[in-house]
């Protein structure tokens, strides 16, 4: 008997020049040192960003991660017509009326003086976009209440609003929360175990951070050419490589998320598979651009276990004869796949495919798909039968 699909892997070999996708502190390039040579890399939760945004355009539902629900309520009041001091206080008194600890804003120009009403929650709530109506709708109940309220002025202070209405909204949860997951421990049964893991991405082959010097020219000195010298220089940090990207999908933690619903589980992986592959992270993209699409998707349907092909970049790929480190990668890619799986046992993948820019035919990754949108449906075909696959 077979065993049923359990995790949904897929790996994506990625081209990006002259860029800087993501910096640290201090404006550098994020690195990784791997087999005792410098990689670049790109950290997961960058990437998950850009993943989490396409896939939430897919989808078409939003979710909001802040410390400021209580000024998001506030201006959705004022936006009712709610007059701004009243709004203020509801917003405050929203807040304030979880079971998450808060401090008050400080004014910009004296950091001594707090803001009544503009309650910071100690630790990110993550809700439906749709959280904020519901919000503004329990304080539009309760608006006696908050007429009669005092403000919010210092973290002991209480809320008029019910604690139980308020921690209820924030437990809600949609698709982008059953899929990536929520952590709120400050709220009883608030925390959502995401169903993915997403792998930091990084080069193939050893990288070099490269310094651009710039300057930039005052126009109008230039037009009157009345004085040398630039009106603004300095540099910037990029590099350029092809990164391997991996990520996996816990198709029992998403079903325990998401229940019995098959049309949703499938229309959330659809998404899901959708936005890994077509998401790029956009830190400096005005100056640069790096808009390419992956060289190669693989995405296999597995029993037991995930499985990422990292290691079979360990060594570093060397640049072919002519330049180039895309088709090396590819072909180190291929012949690590084929040999992890028959050391694993091949019974343990249930389907695998790829599709990819080039010409070349890899033969440890399953069957060629013509495109992104076919190599999707194959799997998800083989991990969900053919269960939502008309709505999805």
């Amino acid at each position: 008997m077979t065993a049923p699909a359990r995790f949904i892997d897929i790996h994506v070999l990625q081209s990006v020049p002259f860029a800087n996708l993501n910096r640290d502190d201090t404006n550098s390039v994020k690195t990784v040192l791997y087999g005792n040579v410098l990689r670049t890399r790109v950290s997961s939760q960058s990437w998950k960003r850009a993943q989490r945004e396409k896939f939430q355009e897919l989808i078409g539902a939003q979710a909001l991660r802040t410390r400021r629900i209580g000024e998001r309520v506030t201006r959705e009041l004022q936006q009712r017509g709610w007059p701004e001091q009243l709004a203020q206080r509801a917003g405050g008194h929203i807040a304030a009326g979880s079971s998450i600890k808060f401090e008050l804003g400080k004014k910009p120009d004296d950091s001594k003086q707090i803001v009544p009403n503009k309650v910071l929650t100690n630790a990110m709530v993550y809700v439906p976009e749709i959280a904020v109506g519901e919000l503004a709708d329990l304080a539009q109940e309760f608006r006696e209440q908050l007429e009669n309220a005092a403000d919010i002025k210092k973290p002991t202070d209480k809320s008029v609003l019910p604690q139980d209405r308020i921690e209820g909204v924030l437990r809600s949860r949609n698709g982008v929360i059953n899929l990536f997951g929520r952590m709120l421990a400050e709220i009883d049964a608030a925390g959502v175990d995401g169903a993915v893991q997403v792998a930091h991405a990084l080069t193939t082959h050893g990288t070099d951070v490269e310094l651009d010097y710039f300057s930039a020219v005052d126009d109008i000195t230039a037009a009157w050419n009345d004085s040398a010298g630039s009106a603004h220089m300095g540099h910037a940090e990029f590099s350029a490589g092809t990164f391997y990207r991996y990520a996996t999908v816990d198709l029992r933690d998403l079903a325990v998320n998401v229940g019995d619903d098959a049309t949703a589980v499938r229309e959330l992986l659809t998404a899901f598979l959708r936005s890994f592959i077509e998401s790029l992270p956009q830190a400096k993209k005005n100056s640069t651009a790096p808009h390419t699409i992956p060289a190669l998707a693989h995405i296999s349907v597995r029993t037991d276990r995930p499985l990422s092909y990292a290691a079979a970049f360990e060594k570093p790929v060397a640049a072919a004869r002519e330049g180039g480190f895309t088709d090396n990668s590819i072909e180190r890619l291929d012949s690590y796949a084929a040999a992890a799986n028959k050391l694993l046992g091949a019974s343990r993948v249930l389907n695998a495919g790829w599709t990819s820019l080039e010409t070349k035919e890899p033969t440890g990754l399953g069957a060629r798909a013509d495109s992104f949108d076919d190599l999707i449906a194959a799997a998800l075909d083989a991990a969900l039968g053919t269960a939502g696959a008309a709505a999805a």
